[in-house]
């Protein structure tokens, strides 16, 4: 990426200029939205996640507690919701607990 006479590129331009140009975008999203899961649903729910994986707009959680799958499936849309919310873009469409 040239640097043009007389141009101020602030780094955060520069940084996205850069997660663009080698299609970085999806895979920051993955990790994004893990972090996310853990943010909003704490640690009680968390100690029960073996694994968050964003395949296209779908969120696939694994649960180890039978209990509280059927629990978070009554909210899968305020989860979506607050997920969304946290990573600040609609990124997810469905969720499956697993």
């Amino acid at each position: 990426m040239p640097k043009r006479q007389g141009e101020n590129t602030s780094l955060g331009e520069v940084l996205k200029e850069f997660i663009q140009a080698n299609r970085l975008q999806t895979g920051l999203d993955k990790v994004s939205v893990q972090e996310a899961w853990h943010s909003v649903m704490g640690e009680a729910i968390s100690k029960y996640t073996t694994a968050v994986k964003l395949d296209r707009e779908t969120l696939h959680v694994n649960l180890t507690s039978s209990v509280l799958r059927e629990e978070l499936s009554y909210g899968k849309e305020k989860i979506i919701k607050l997920v969304n919310d946290e990573l600040g873009k609609d990124l997810i469409k469905k969720i499956v607990l697993r």
